[in-house]
């Protein structure tokens, strides 16, 4: 069984026989790896799930080997002592043939891709928000004071382009800031070109138009979950799909009493994001409506703060993510309460 611990150039390679002893322990450049796999026989090869990990081990797959992908958090309490490629090498091995291992779905070019769009895209919305942020700023700095929200940028882009404000931003100033205007100009575009693939994406997906029908989940919430949930089957439960998204309290127990702290925040920090703000974009809704389907928010709204329920509301519909994924089914809002 070999086991392979990836880097940029210099890779490692463990490989124990059946009785468990080391057959092999070699370094390889990476143009020799695919080579010195594709003369082995069909092994069972254990990864870290990081930089790569999903490539080389499609690559892997098509040469007849099995491959599983493990989160390098699981894989360090095996590393027996120091840090080098072998020693990490030999941690996979052994970690890769415990019972109780998780594993990490390998994901398609395809899901991978549309992961790029999002990555991509979350990247230029940052770069809007400094690029906005930095006007304001300055503006500021000549008493012109602009609301904040990124609804507003317009009204920033006219204010430097309006030459009536010269007499309180001087021209030298409005030549200063022109660079960051043209950026601004040029990202909007751009952001919305990459939305509009992921909705292309999004109608091509039978998984991601039923995670649509969530309340506070829209195509792009819908087509992340898609793309990085490959396999709803790994999870035993809504609940352990959402203590993966960090979103169940942190448990800290000693003498048999329970104590729940605050979320966990492990796992995947963007879709976390992404189904609190939809969650956010409910309660909202839920404010000013008495359906069936928002008595329950309004019900916890009563007894607490805004900002734990829109969290606890980003956990159901994880669960329901889930639960639809599994199923195949689509989200039903649930009948109102017999009066």
């Amino acid at each position: 069984m070999p086991d392979l611990d990836l880097a940029k150039h210099i890779f490692q390679v463990h490989v124990v026989d059946a009785a468990g002893q080391v057959a092999v322990r070699k370094r390889l450049r990476r143009a020799e790896v695919l080579s010195f796999f594709a003369d082995l026989s069909p092994y069972l090869i254990g990864m870290e799930a990081c930089a790569t990990a999903h490539h080389w081990a499609r690559e892997l797959i098509k040469l007849g080997h099995t491959v599983k992908l493990m989160p390098p958090a699981y894989v360090k309490p095996y590393v027996k002592r120091g840090k080098t490629d072998a020693a990490d090498a030999e941690a996979i091995c052994e970690a890769v043939t415990r019972p109780n291992m998780r594993f990490v779905p390998i994901k398609s070019a395809e899901q991978q891709s549309v992961l790029t769009l999002h990555r991509m895209r979350a990247l230029l919305i940052r770069q809007r928000t400094m690029l906005v942020n930095a006007l304001r700023g300055h503006l500021a700095e000549y008493g012109i004071i602009v609301a904040q929200g990124i609804s507003r940028i317009r009204e920033l882009i006219q204010l430097l382009t309006d030459e009536s404000v010269d007499a309180v931003l001087p021209p030298l100033a409005r030549r200063a800031l022109a660079p960051l205007v043209d950026q601004l100009l040029d990202l909007q575009p751009r952001i919305r070109a990459l939305e509009a693939e992921l909705l292309a994406w999004h109608r091509l997906s039978q998984e991601s138009r039923r995670l649509e029908t969530i309340p506070g989940v829209d195509f792009i919430t819908a087509t992340a979950l898609a793309a990085t949930v490959t396999d709803p089957s790994q999870f035993r439960s809504g609940r352990e799909f959402a203590a993966w998204l960090g979103l169940t309290p942190r448990p800290n127990s000693s003498g048999g009493k329970e104590r729940l702290g605050r979320i966990s925040k492990m796992g995947d920090g963007y879709l976390r994001t992404l189904l609190v703000v939809g969650a956010t974009a409910v309660i909202r809704y839920a404010r000013t409506r008495t359906a069936a389907d928002t008595g329950w928010i309004n019900s916890l709204l009563s007894k607490k703060p805004v900002r734990l329920v829109s969290v606890a509301l980003a956990n159901k519909t994880a669960r329901i993510a889930w639960a639809l994924l599994a199923r195949g089914e689509v989200y039903r809002s649930p009948a109102p309460a017999a009066g």
